[in-house]
């Protein structure tokens, strides 16, 4: 029935609707559905219709018309984030780059402690316009939800600081920010006792809070050498859960143990994995745990990759995030970044956007967005080609020319 609520927006000469596809496993780029002269139409903030723009014309008189060759997908989900930081860490990146350690560049007063400590200075104002700027970035390059962590406050005050700024940064953005609370990052210098003692700290003092307060639904823990060993982790994301959090595992990126953790509490992700291996990856595949990969990481520190392609052989589902942070991670670029990843893992075209679209909104139990279907957020992005396949052909390169978040137009060059 026609309505004059209803929206058609195209043609587009393709879109690809990442519909259909398998949750976990390989992908092969003939499984994509991939709609040639494409129309969608709005209702509101929802998708009412996608399929041939010359059909959907009958069903409204508001037409907003494209202009040139344009290739539509949903708009990318970066799952995995720190970008609620104040502070540059631009001199640690020389030093790594001449060779200090991370010990050397602790000592000279940068590593995570120092992003630490400006982020407790900043006010919760400057937070919020910083994570609210770097939301704005992302969304020009075509993500359109991001995960936001905290972590870089290490004390309950600035912890809760951090998260009501990401509050108001997804209040004023035009993207949509997930709050996820990492207090549990590393245990911080000025804290007495063990690390068993911080955690305890988190449980009783800042949960609760967090919970009362709804400033998260996720919890996450950073496990790993010079952070928590797997004992105290699973300590404190058992009394998590018991609070109702959702929980999330930084695993595996220089030492194994964390993916175990993660199928052990039922997380709903294992980010970075760098060094997990065969037995683990199998054991990630026969559960329910989403693996993200994180090539920002990786060059950053001029690492390894996490083994996509193994898990993706495996059975195992798979995300790729940026892990956009001031130390590891300063590029920020999702597309770039998963471009890259399949190139050295070998992921197909497929794999790649799936990881960034349908199998990230998983991730972060978005069930609402990643897939271009009616009853879906009108969250999509268009690019300059005229075949999918160059978008990642370019590596990045190709940014999105418009992109739509909730059924409006957010974005135009």
């Amino acid at each position: 029935m026609k309505g004059s609520k209803l929206r058609l927006i195209g043609p587009f000469r393709q879109a690809i609707n990442m519909d259909n596809l398998l949750a976990k496993g390989r992908l092969s780029d003939d499984q994509l559905e991939i709609i040639d002269h494409a129309g969608i139409l709005i209702n509101g903030e929802v998708i009412e219709a996608i399929g041939a723009f010359r059909e959907l014309k009958s069903l409204t008189s508001v037409i907003e018309p494209i202009e040139g060759d344009l290739v539509a997908l949903p708009g990318f989900i970066d799952v995995h984030t720190h970008m609620c930081w104040s502070g540059s860490r631009a001199m640690d990146y020389a030093m790594r780059l001449s060779g200090k350690s991370y010990l050397e560049i602790a000592q000279k007063g940068g590593g995570i402690w120092s992003t630490v400590m400006k982020t407790r200075e900043a006010k919760q104002e400057d937070l919020t316009l910083l994570t609210a700027r770097r939301a704005e970035i992302l969304l020009h390059q075509g993500t359109t939800s991001v995960e936001v962590k905290s972590g870089y406050g290490l004390d309950a005050d600035t912890e809760l600081k951090i998260l009501a700024a990401i509050h108001k940064a997804n209040d004023v953005s035009r993207a949509d920010l997930i709050p996820t609370c990492l207090a549990a990052h590393i245990k911080p210098r000025d804290f007495e006792g063990s690390a068993r003692d911080y955690l305890d700290y988190l449980v009783q003092e800042l949960l609760p809070v967090v919970k009362s307060r709804t400033l998260s639904k996720r919890v996450d823990i950073y496990v790993d050498e010079g952070a928590f060993d797997k004992q105290d982790a699973l300590h404190y994301l058992s009394a998590a859960k018991k609070l109702g959090f959702d929980l999330v595992v930084h695993a595996d990126q220089f030492s194994s143990g964390g993916a175990r953790l993660a199928v052990e509490v039922g997380a709903l992700s294992a980010d970075h994995l760098e060094v997990i291996t065969g037995d683990d990856i199998q054991l990630i595949a026969d559960s329910n745990v989403i693996p993200v990969a994180l090539p920002g990481a990786s060059l950053g520190l001029g690492a390894g990759f996490a083994p996509a392609r193994k898990l993706l052989d495996a059975g195992a589902s798979l995300a790729i995030a940026s892990d956009w942070n001031p130390g590891s991670a300063p590029m920020g670029n999702l597309l770039m970044q998963a471009a890259v990843l399949g190139i050295y893992e070998k992921l197909t075209m497929a794999e790649t956007l799936a990881a960034i679209t349908c199998r990230a909104s998983a991730a972060l139990r978005l069930t609402d967005r990643g897939i271009l279907k009616p009853g879906m957020l009108a969250d999509f992005i268009a690019f300059p080609c005229s075949d999918y396949r160059e978008i990642l052909y370019y590596q990045g390169g190709m940014m999105p020319e418009i992109v739509w978040k909730r059924g409006i137009l957010v974005i135009h060059f």
